[in-house]
């Protein structure tokens, strides 16, 4: 925690344009990340630029503070935490510059590796690092730990594909290395550490033994302690500056922006199991495999075979095995073609042949096996830390040794799981680099556990370093090994350290206790406590996986801020202390429930299977007064007639002036509730059209629901709507179909479970279902939606109605998109396309798998469509949108920008999606007119 004695930070010291939060919902949602530490900042600052970093390092050194860089929080080490002031890199340093054709890029430290991959993918190039959690750590984390991962191994991690750095030193020099006076500056500004680090540099280097001794340890991946092989690699200042900083945890100076070298995509990929009886076998069969020049080499021991058996998808090759002893290595070959990766995999396979595997191998290009096969080694995880106890804390750790002491290290390490009682824990890693994770299940709030924990460490401390290993490989030192460097380095290097870390920081300023520590037991404090809540909760490893898709995270909250504020309400409750319980409560209804989209791209996401929006739901349904519910309840009766009328309403307010109609809304909200009474806007559509008449021909090949969104809101324009489109396709196609009887009166249910109105949701399942299943004519025929958010809420509706009703398992639901990409697509002629066309996906296309349908879709009406990179939900959510526009706004800002910028390049002829709703958002955040795909099909398919 803070000082107790601390000054408080000079907000003048800070101006302009850097936020200071100190409110306790914001301090406490921020001082979660994915590691077993948990301190909480006295103060939150977001600066916006080099410069605003520079004035804060003045700020909290004035102030006698000190300062800790947060950005995505995926670190598993304890490095992005501070229970003084934290420092948020995430929300302002997000611009990906793309130079040289793909062959450069410069990021700031806010953006995620996928971000910048997917930009530079259309190049067909990528960044280096490549580790497991691409989709939410940062670039910040990724230079900060020196992260590599699967395929990168030492030669194309962030130490080797850097090109410069810019930097903010603590003393608030900013310095670009990458400037062709970047030397004469660091002299100008900054001599003693120039002179410093020439100093250090002939110091290693007077001893051979030290020399030697640091060359081996950076032979492998090695994150404990400072890089110091920089002062071997490097002569001159700055590139040993540089170089010391990458890898360094924060606690030499700040990235403000960091320019890689790409590396080429192969995209060209074979992948194999290979099943050994022995994890001896597997270990014998290293050396040869990796002379193949493999991509990836992964390992997985019994215990991981195991747990493996138990997913759902698990490939025959360890189905059907009785697993004794065994061991596998998940091995994938990169090529930049397929006559490349066809002479590779022969290769391959003569070696595999000879191999003595319990089971027979084959390499696969096909894209559902693979993904099969590296769900099995990237589900252990899932499976092992979503299925620990409650109340303890997964601890995912990585070390490193030379791959021919690679058996006898992981022989000793599963001796010492048993002999620690840590039962289910698995062995993983990257075989290729004599690199390996574990993850152990522990809970911190005994004596006894954290007495077992402590002797674990030590044991497992002196097995690594007898192995001439590292203690840590990837994840970085943090403060779970801050105390043990000095074991593993001696005497000489650590103080060399310490000598680099005075040099550059000699106020202490940044992220004390990080990298190096003096004290023996401080890797035994501040340990994170994991109170029992409910079960979406209790689950999350608070990875932060779940953030960068979230819809509210630049407005107030993420799934996994959510999710630990309400560990923390439960902390508070335990402990008594009211005020703070009462400080949380006061503001989490609006951030961690209002403001939730519920679009569950979080659970996609989410590597422990954890869809927050549930959890937001049942706190909806819990707050949800009984009038409320009996009048959701009545809507769900007669639903027909509340569609209509607000079709009405929205037609009768399209007529009105808009400040009127605004006018009148704000004055309901101000009486009723902005979580009650939706905020009109001149954006919004007219009503829209009746629903379809019910029909059934005997030669009906489908089922049509049409959304009941299309009755509530009009099209864009002068169009007719995707119900309509898509009715005047299914005829021009000639696929006959059956619209069910009370077709206006059916409904997905979205509306009812997104606020938690279960009695009105369980009325509307018996309806729609028991109506489908007839229609259907009990499954024969598909039933084809409109709307991707209704086809999405009718799938979960059926998901959780088959228990009761078994029979329904039969129906099939399938969206527009797909129905139209398969069936209609080869029965219309499009006589002529668009030019160019913009593309939103929606949060639904991606949960049913359809946003492939929609890109189709589009190229079948446009020769150059554009997807926005930076594409999201637009959380307009039924009518979450009209409730709290501020939340579309923000979460539309990114793909907004986007659309504006490419519209610069050339002109788009349409602007299409999957969804009114989502179309009614993407209106309403570019001022461009969105429709649904079906309806340009439509109109480019008339005769």
């Amino acid at each position: 925690m803070a000082p107790a004695l601390a000054a408080p930070l000079d907000t003048a010291l800070l101006a302009p344009g850097t936020e200071v939060q100190v409110r306790s919902i914001e301090r406490f949602s921020r001082a979660h990340d994915a590691s077993h530490y948990l301190l909480v900042p006295d103060a939150v600052l977001s600066p916006t630029d080099a410069e605003g970093v520079a004035r804060a390092f003045d700020a909290v050194r004035a102030a006698g503070r000190t300062l800790t860089f947060r950005s995505g929080g995926t670190s598993l080490s304890g490095q992005g935490v501070s229970g003084d002031v934290l420092v948020d890199t995430r929300s302002h340093f997000r611009r990906i510059t793309v130079e040289d054709a793909g062959a450069s890029v410069r990021v700031g430290p806010g953006a995620t590796v996928r971000q910048v991959n997917t930009r530079l993918a259309r190049h067909g190039r990528k960044l280096g690092p490549d580790p497991a959690s691409e989709i939410a750590c940062t670039i910040g984390g990724v230079v900060a730990n020196n992260s590599s991962g699967m395929a990168c191994g030492i030669v194309e991690n962030s130490y080797r594909t850097i090109e410069s750095l810019l930097l903010v030193l603590p003393s608030g020099t900013i310095l670009d290395t990458g400037a062709p006076d970047a030397e004469e500056r660091l002299r100008r500004q900054e001599p003693e550490i120039a002179d410093g680090l020439l100093a250090l540099r002939d110091r290693l280097r007077a001893s051979p033994e030290q020399v030697a001794f640091v060359r081996q340890q950076f032979s492998m991946k090695n994150t404990m302690g400072y890089g110091i092989n920089a002062l071997l690699d490097f002569d001159d200042p700055v590139r040993i500056l540089e170089h010391l900083v990458i890898g360094s945890e924060g606690t030499l100076a700040f990235v403000a922006e960091a320019r890689f070298r790409t590396i080429e995509v192969r995209p060209a990929i074979a992948t194999g199991l290979l099943v050994f009886e022995t994890l001896s076998d597997a270990m014998a069969a290293l050396p040869g495999l990796t002379g193949l020049g493999l991509a990836t080499i992964e390992l997985m021991d019994a215990a991981s075979l195991r747990v493996a058996q138990r997913l759902s998808d698990v490939p025959a090759a360890i189905a059907d095995i009785a697993v004794d002893q065994h061991a596998a290595l998940l091995v994938e070959i990169h090529a930049k073609d397929a006559d490349e990766l066809g002479r590779a995999s022969a290769t391959a396979l003569a070696h595999i042949d000879a191999l003595p595997l319990a089971v027979e191998a084959s390499l696969t290009t096909d894209a559902a096996e693979r993904a099969a096969l590296w769900h099995v080694r990237k589900g252990l995880y899932t499976a092992v830390a979503g299925a620990r106890p409650s109340g303890t804390t997964a601890l995912l750790e990585d070390i490193v040794v030379p791959v021919d002491r690679l058996l006898a290290t992981c022989e000793r390490l599963i001796e010492l799981f048993a002999l620690h009682g840590y039962e289910g824990s698995v062995i993983f890693g990257h075989a290729k680099d004599g690199n390996v994770h574990f993850l152990l299940n522990e809970r911190f709030d005994d004596p006894d556990s954290i007495a077992r924990y402590r002797r674990f460490t030590d044991d497992l401390v002196e097995l690594v370093l007898s192995q001439q290993g590292s203690l840590k490989a990837e994840h970085g030192t943090g403060r779970i090994m801050a105390p043990f460097v000095r074991r593993q380095y001696g005497d000489e290097l650590t103080d060399l350290m310490w000598d680099i870390k005075r040099l550059i920081d000699p106020s202490g300023l940044l992220n004390p206790g990080v990298v190096l520590s003096e004290d023996p037991d401080s890797y035994l404090r501040d340990l994170k406590r994991v109170p029992t809540v409910e079960g979406e909760v209790d689950r999350c490893v608070e990875c932060g996986y779940c953030e960068p898709t979230c819809p509210s995270k630049d407005l107030t909250l993420t799934p996994r801020q959510r999710i630990v504020l309400r560990r923390d309400m439960a902390w508070a409750e335990e402990q008594g202390d009211t005020e703070l319980l009462r400080d949380l409560r006061a503001d989490y209804d609006y951030e961690g429930v209002q403001t939730c989209a519920v679009d569950g791209m979080c659970g996609v996401a989410c590597p422990v299977d954890i869809n927050t929006g549930d959890l937001v739901r049942r706190l909806r349904a819990e707050q949800a007064s009984a009038v409320e519910d009996g009048l959701w309840d009545a809507a769900a009766r007669g639903w027909g007639a509340v569609t209509r009328l607000g079709s009405a309403a929205l037609t009768v307010a399209d007529a009105l002036p808009a400040p009127l109609v605004r006018g009148a809304t704000k004055l309901g909200r101000a009486v009723l509730g902005a979580d009650t009474v939706p905020l009109y806007d001149a954006g919004l559509p007219r009503g829209g059209t009746r629903p379809p008449r019910p029909g059934d021909p005997a030669d009906a090949r489908a089922v049509f629901f049409g959304a009941c969104i299309g009755t509530m809101f009009g099209a864009e324009g002068d169009g007719d709507g995707s119900r309509d489109a898509l009715r005047t396709l299914l005829d021009r196609a000639g696929v006959p179909v059956v619209v069910p009887e009370d077709a206006g009166g059916l409904c997905c249910g979205t509306p009812w479970k997104s606020k938690g109105h279960l009695a009105g949701y369980g009325r509307m399942t018996d309806r729609v279902l028991s109506a489908l299943w007839a229609a259907s004519r009990e499954g024969e025929l598909p039933v084809v939606c409109d709307a991707a958010s209704c086809t999405e809420g009718l799938h979960v509706m059926l998901a959780h109605a088959v228990a009761e009703h078994p029979e329904y398992a039969g129906l099939v639901i399938e969206d527009a998109t797909t129905f139209a990409a398969r069936e209609l697509l080869p029965r219309l002629d499009v006589p002529a396309k668009l030019d160019r066309i913009a593309v939103h996906p929606t949060c639904s296309t991606t949960a049913l798998g359809a946003t492939g349908a929609l890109t189709q879709l589009a190229a079948a009406v446009a020769d150059d469509i554009f997807v926005p990179d930076g594409w999201g939900c637009c959380a307009f959510a039924g009518d979450r949108g009209m409730l709290h526009p501020e939340l579309t706004a923000s979460a539309t800002a990114v793909e907004a920008a986007e659309i504006r910028d490419a519209e610069t390049e050339r002109p788009f002829d349409a602007f299409v999606s999957a969804n009114r709703t989502c179309e009614i958002g993407m209106t309403r955040a570019t001022g461009r007119g969105y429709r649904h795909i079906v309806e340009v099909l439509e109109e480019l398919t008339r005769p």
